[in-house]
C-alpha cells in the first residue's frame, strides 16, 4: 500500500519518516518532491571495474547550469536528506524530467528500511540538456511494510552506503566478496 500525504505527514510527526529540509509544498497526494544537490560526479576512468574502487571527479553545479550529454553516466544527489524507519521509500523520476530525456536511476529506484541519507541518482540522458541545483528531479514514495522487521538497513554490518554525505557516493560493489 503507498502511503497518501496525510500518512507521510504522519510518519514525519511520529520520526518514522524523516526528511530535511522538509518544505510543505512539496508533498503531493502520495509522494514527495524531492531536488537536485549542487554536485554532480563522473567517473574518472572510461572502463570501470566491479571489482575495484572507480574513482569520481566531482563537478559543482553553476548557477548557470550543467549540461548533461547522452553516453555519460553522472552520479548526482538530492538536496534532501531522508530518513525511512517503518516504510519502504521508491525514488522516481518526475514526468517533466523524463519529458527531458532524463534517467534519474539505472536500477537503484528502492531503498531500504532504515536507509538513512541523501539519494545518489544514477543520471543520465537522451540529448544534452542543462540541468540546475534546485531543480525538482524526483519524488519519493513511501510503500507500507507489513510485518516486523528484523535487518534495518543503517544497523546492518555490511552496509555500504550509511556515511552521511551532501555528495555523490560511487558503487561501492567492490566491497562485496565475488
Amino acid at each position: 500500500m503507498i502511503l497518501s500525504d496525510t500518512r507521510i505527514l504522519e510518519s514525519i510527526e511520529q520520526g518514522e519518516i524523516v526528511i530535511e529540509p522538509f518544505r510543505p509544498d512539496c508533498l503531493g497526494t502520495n509522494s514527495y518532491d524531492v531536488h537536485l544537490g549542487k554536485t554532480l560526479a563522473i567517473y574518472k576512468d572510461h572502463i570501470l571495474d566491479a571489482r575495484r574502487h572507480n574513482r569520481i571527479e566531482y563537478l559543482e553545479i553553476p548557477e548557470t547550469g550543467f549540461v548533461l550529454h547522452p553516453n555519460t553516466l553522472y552520479l548526482g544527489v538530492t538536496e534532501e536528506y531522508t530518513e525511512t524507519h517503518n516504510s519502504v521509500p521508491f525514488l522516481e523520476g518526475k514526468s517533466s524530467v523524463g519529458r527531458l530525456g532524463i534517467d534519474i536511476h539505472a536500477t537503484a529506484g528502492k531503498g531500504d528500511v532504515g536507509f538513512c541519507n541523501t539519494w545518489t541518482l544514477e543520471i543520465s540522458c537522451t540529448h544534452p540538456v542543462r540541468v540546475y541545483a534546485g531543480m525538482p528531479i524526483g519524488q519519493l514514495i513511501y510503500f507500507q511494510v507489513e510485518g516486523t522487521i528484523q535487518n534495518y538497513y543503517n544497523k546492518k554490518e555490511n552496509a555500504k552506503y550509511t556515511e552521511r554525505t551532501e555528495k555523490p557516493v560511487e558503487s561501492m560493489m567492490w566491497r562485496n566478496k565475488f
